[in-house]
């Protein structure tokens, strides 16, 4: 069940990266991004941060805004997490960028596999695309939120790399 270089993107994964100025190692990794409207709409709400804004003034060309033919209301979450969800089934699309817990273990139960945030900067430095550590600590400036024991595995995994 997996469209070759595609992946379907929730609002966080995607909000946070353009706050560490990281987003072109989605292009990198994956190729293709779809967002159902829901993500946008999301990113765009008044109170989003400014770079999230000035971002979407100029979406870069692998990010595909799609509209959803049919929402599967059994998932019952947020907007963005249930539209992502609904798109990626739809679209025969695996990979799910998504953060949030409960979303997680709905794409989980539907037979999809959800990459968080930390899982892209760990993909991403892996890759050579970035410095892990440095990245990690810049998104720690933010407003994301995870685990301390969490984003310790995450920064001793990437500092093992340098190593």
């Amino acid at each position: 069940m997996s469209a070759s270089g595609v992946v379907v993107a929730d609002t966080t994964p995607l909000n946070y990266l353009v706050l560490i100025r990281q987003t072109e190692v989605l292009h990198q990794l994956f190729g293709e991004v779809m967002i159902p409207e829901a993500v946008l709409t999301e990113l765009r709400h008044p109170k989003a941060p400014a770079a999230v804004t000035a971002w979407l003034q100029h979406l870069p060309q692998w990010i595909r805004v799609i509209k959803v033919s049919h929402v599967d209301d059994t998932i019952q979450l947020g907007h963005g997490e249930t539209e992502a969800i609904s798109l990626a089934i739809e679209k025969q699309v695996s990979i799910v960028l998504m953060d949030e817990r409960r979303g997680r273990a709905a794409a989980e139960a539907r037979g999809l596999l959800p990459i968080g945030t930390l899982n892209i900067l760990d993909l991403a430095d892996e890759r050579g695309l970035l410095d892990g550590v440095s990245t990690l600590n810049e998104l720690k400036q933010t407003t994301f939120r995870a685990n301390e024991e969490l984003l310790d595995r995450f920064e001793a995994r990437m500092m093992a790399r340098k190593a």
